[in-house]
């Protein structure tokens, strides 16, 4: 599964992802301060992507504290397929 946390929508990004394979998509706003309280992250999450120029502050600091404890890799770009994409390649997602 893929978590996605950031932005209020996605738009075209989602529609890239279902191209590149990820059929498993959650996603989490992450701007308001109620945001940071939904954030679990499941046991099947092979990879969080935050989009950072669309989070809090402290929900992004919540999402990297946990992913580090569960050993879940992390992206980090802007709310833009290209940074996405470039981002997702370094990492070896696609």
């Amino acid at each position: 599964m893929l978590m996605i946390i950031g932005a209020d929508h996605l738009g075209g990004i989602e529609k890239n992802l279902y191209h590149h394979g990820f059929t498993d998509i959650e996603h989490i706003r992450g701007r308001n301060v109620n945001d940071r309280k939904k954030i679990n992250i499941p046991s099947n999450t092979a990879l969080i992507v935050v989009l950072t120029d669309y989070i809090n502050h402290m929900t992004a600091r919540c999402i990297k504290e946990q992913a580090k404890a569960q050993g879940v890799p992390m992206v980090f770009a802007k709310r833009s397929w290209c940074f996405l994409s470039r981002e997702l390649s370094r990492c070896g997602a696609i």
